[in-house]
């Protein structure tokens, strides 16, 4: 038998339908599809209890949802690829990460408002604080307030550099975005952000020979950027990472056919939002008023992106308990999201974060889709080992837009 074809116990061996062929079954329909990211939401047991932080919370409306629910584990790129942020959400939308690489300066400048010219690139920034030996200590400069960030970012903004203009614009806490302008520039660049901490920053380095010369400018940037940070207490080194320009991919509303919104607090995951075609909503600060957003703009769109960004950010700490209750409190919150009564109901995240590794990691993310015409299954917990047992099995992220898409009757059959 050969393996590469034959139908494994848990693993979905459908082909992915293209977008040429989603665009000619998607329809328009009255439903609404609600896609609730839990970003970060995966995790690992913890050393003494032997439970993840999603089997350690207290969840009652989690658990309901799941109880009435199609579940399982998506891979958000591939088993044993860890994704980043951008890639994670591009596969919750449709999109395949592998063939659309968007760049994570693109989405950091969309998101402050930054529409990026032809001849700008753009690379996400972290505020860092190294010691006396120039190696990275804390990657996150103590998550210094955005506030503070504005001011550094106020800094650097005047900083001149041969071949091309530089603008720094504050993003959220420590994160930043470096904007270069100019002629002939390439976004070809490696990063100088190592992502770990105990190493220094890397040197810029081009990765072809038209992008020798923007390696040059941009390194020359950090070389003033690292004078002038050298005496702050905590942010006093830089890092950039995801050098890039605005790309052309087709839009959700062109391909799916919906009318899509966004309800996200950070810059980043609204820049992404924006670049796929949604219409990117106020949020506010806490969940609660996410939903009360959500519950204003109802009647306005039949497709919302809800992003709930603590269960990443405790899990980057490394603090088991803070991810445990930031998830008790997204659940407290759901009451209100349940009370729409949306057609379809998507909880998911785009990665793991486990706070015992305190970064991304490769794991499969849980899973759940509830509305009437699903078939639910036997699980009874929002869970990794829960929905592992559910009726998807293991399953690619790109899966979950045709299936809310079907949920909804937002498509017609396929072929005669």
């Amino acid at each position: 038998m050969n393996l590469n074809s034959a139908m494994l116990p848990g693993k979905m061996t459908n082909a992915m339908v293209g977008f040429e062929h989603m665009k000619t079954i998607s329809r328009t329909s009255p439903s609404k599809i609600v896609l609730l990211i839990m970003d970060g939401v995966g995790g690992l047991p913890h050393p003494e209890t032997g439970k993840t932080e999603l089997e350690t919370a207290r969840k009652p409306n989690l658990n309901r949802i799941a109880r009435e629910s199609l579940c399982g584990l998506a891979d958000p790129i591939g088993p044993g690829i860890t994704p980043g942020s951008a890639p994670g959400h591009l596969a919750l939308f449709g999109y395949d990460p592998l063939h659309y690489h968007i760049g994570r300066g693109v989405v950091e400048a969309l998101g402050v408002d930054w529409e990026l010219a032809p001849d700008e690139i753009a690379a996400r920034g972290n505020f860092c604080t190294v010691d006396d030996n120039g190696v990275i200590v804390d990657r996150r400069a103590g998550r210094i307030s955005t506030d503070m960030s504005a001011e550094l970012c106020r800094l650097l903004d005047d900083i001149v550099v041969d071949g091309a203009e530089v603008s720094v614009r504050p993003v959220k806490e420590h994160r930043f975005v470096l904007i270069l302008r100019g002629e002939a520039l390439s976004p070809e660049l490696t990063d100088s952000d190592p992502q770990q901490a105990g190493l220094p920053p890397r040197s810029i380095q081009a990765l072809s020979p038209q992008a020798e010369r923007t390696a040059e400018i941009a390194n020359q940037f950090v070389s003033q950027a690292s004078s002038r940070l050298r005496h702050d207490p905590s942010a006093n080194m830089l890092l950039l990472r995801g050098f890039s320009r605005r790309p052309n991919i087709p839009s959700l509303p062109e391909i799916y056919k919906l009318t899509p919104a966004a309800i996200a607090t950070y810059p980043m995951y609204r820049g992404l939002a924006r670049l796929v075609g949604m219409q990117v909503l106020p949020s506010g600060e806490s969940i609660a008023e996410q939903l009360e957003n959500l519950r204003h703009y109802y009647a306005d769109y039949d497709f919302f992106f809800i992003h709930f960004k603590s269960t990443d950010a405790r899990g980057e700490d490394g603090n088991f308990r803070a991810k445990v209750e930031a998830i008790e409190y997204l659940d407290d919150a759901l009451p209100d999201l349940l009370s729409l009564e949306p057609e379809v109901l998507v909880i998911t995240g785009d990665h793991s974060t486990p706070a015992t590794l305190a970064a991304h990691s490769w794991h499969p993310v849980p899973f759940m889709l509830r509305s009437r015409w699903c078939r639910p299954d036997n699980v009874t917990e929002f869970s990794e080992r829960a929905c592992l047992a559910g009726g998807m099995g293991r399953f690619p992220t790109t899966d979950i837009m045709p299936l809310a898409m079907a949920n909804a009757l937002k498509l017609d059959k396929f072929g005669a």
